[in-house]
């Protein structure tokens, strides 16, 4: 109960701040007119508090549903709930995938004051998952449920390539929030493969990009969520440090296989005591080598990173206007002569416009060294994970990795002599074990 009266004291804190609108209004010449503003739907404030209320309850249900009940049939229910209400109802925004952005750009412009749906968004799957593990994405993110629908025929990629593959939602962090602390454009939900299915428009790409995902969905479970999404790899950060988490069995480990055959997502990890144990020395020499090569990675993406920079301030909309200004013919007819003929009349300077872009360009190449930075420590580390060798007697969940889907449960023996016998799992028997 105390968990959950700090988590909804912090939602309280979230949901009451405040901010003034910093933007300064637009200066107006040559007699035009202000149109008059129209009135705001009713009570924003309350369908945001109602968002973020049904947010709660359904990560509270879903930690419940997974670490309690264990209860595969709850985390779908839950999940069909979540993909219409999330999803359609509310059309996939505002979503803690997206969110990121949102709190990239209220950290690094003081001029932007982050909506207070995002910033809950933002927090509570993140609270959640350092409590109970990834119970988000088993059965509240829309993105995540659509795809879970169409797991028909799951096949298993091999562990070397999807270890390759699960370096792009990396990739996919560093540029979303390096062009959203930029002022650059929200890249995540520019991309976003569902939002255009959610809300039944779009353009062609889109649906085809969200169709085509959900096609090789039906083989390769949730390619999105495990290959792609950004948001994920916090939620993975958190979960591996979860206080409770999803255990397989009931009570004692058969090693039977079955869970291992029932996870699409490859993230049960196996017994390994039968390996013959590598020397120390060696081990400690291969540690080492990493170690040392972990900064050399840093400074290479760092690097890289501040090399792209000129491509990626070329999505900045004030340094697409320098660059017009800049080659705008004289010709009175051409499209970028009466571009700079307007943006004269409206006492815009060439030069102010030059002056912003050139310290936009500036604040992405610095944006760009953090960020290459961050994907060249994460690729050490990622190798550094890879070779270290843990010993493991039964078949356990991959904390980071598990998406909590329940699927292993019934496929545990163990787990059906409990329900047969109507027992109840408690925490310190298994049914959640500790962090």
């Amino acid at each position: 109960m105390k968990i959950y009266a700090a988590l909804f004291a912090l939602l309280l804190a979230v949901l009451s701040a405040r901010g003034e609108n910093r933007f300064p209004m637009p200066q107006f010449e040559s007699g035009y007119a202000m149109p008059a503003a129209a009135e705001p739907g009713a009570h924003p404030g309350l369908f945001e508090a109602l968002d973020a209320a049904v947010l709660l309850g359904a990560l509270s249900l879903a930690a419940w549903l997974v670490l309690r009940r264990r209860s595969r049939r709850g985390v779908l229910l839950l999940s069909v709930f979540s993909l219409l209400y999330f999803g359609f109802w509310r059309r996939g925004c505002i979503c803690p995938v997206g969110s990121i952005q949102n709190v990239a750009l209220w950290l690094f412009d003081g001029g932007y004051v982050i909506p207070l749906s995002a910033a809950a968004f933002f927090i509570l799957p993140l609270a959640f998952a350092l409590l109970f593990g990834r119970v988000f994405c088993a059965a509240v993110c829309p993105l995540g449920a659509v795809q879970d629908l169409v797991v028909l025929f799951p096949v298993r990629i091999p562990r070397h390539l999807a270890r390759a593959l699960g370096f792009f939602p990396y990739l996919f962090l560093a540029l979303g929030v390096l062009l959203a602390s930029a002022g650059a454009g929200f890249m995540i939900c520019r991309y976003d493969p569902f939002v255009a299915f959610f809300r039944l428009s779009g353009d062609l790409a889109a649906l085809a990009a969200g169709a085509a995902l959900l096609l090789l969905g039906v083989f390769v479970a949730r390619p999105y969520c495990r290959f792609m999404c950004p948001y994920g790899v916090l939620l993975n950060w958190m979960s591996r440090l979860s206080k409770w988490h999803a255990s397989i069995y009931p009570d004692e480990c058969v090693q039977c296989r079955l869970c291992e055959r029932a996870c699409p997502f490859d993230a049960i990890l196996v017994p390994n005591s039968s390996l013959v144990p590598e020397p120390r020395e060696k081990g400690a020499r291969r540690l080492t080598a990493l170690l040392a090569l972990l900064p050399f990675l840093a400074l290479a993406g760092g690097w890289a990173g501040a090399s792209l920079d000129a491509k990626l301030s070329a999505n900045h909309p004030v340094v697409r206007q320098a660059d017009a200004l800049k080659g705008a013919p004289a010709a009175s007819g051409s499209f970028k002569s009466k571009m700079l003929e307007s943006f004269a009349l409206g006492g815009g300077k060439a030069e102010d416009v030059r002056a912003r872009a050139a310290a936009v360009r500036e604040k992405i190449r610095l944006g760009g060294w953090i960020a290459g930075g961050f994907l060249g420590a994460a690729l050490g580390l990622g190798l550094i994970g890879v070779s270290i060798r843990r010993s493991r007697d039964s078949y356990e969940p991959d904390r980071g990795e598990c998406l909590s889907c329940a699927r292993c449960f019934m496929s545990c023996p163990r787990e059906h002599l409990r329900l047969r016998g109507g027992g109840k799992i408690e925490p310190e028997n298994g049914g959640a074990h500790g962090g």
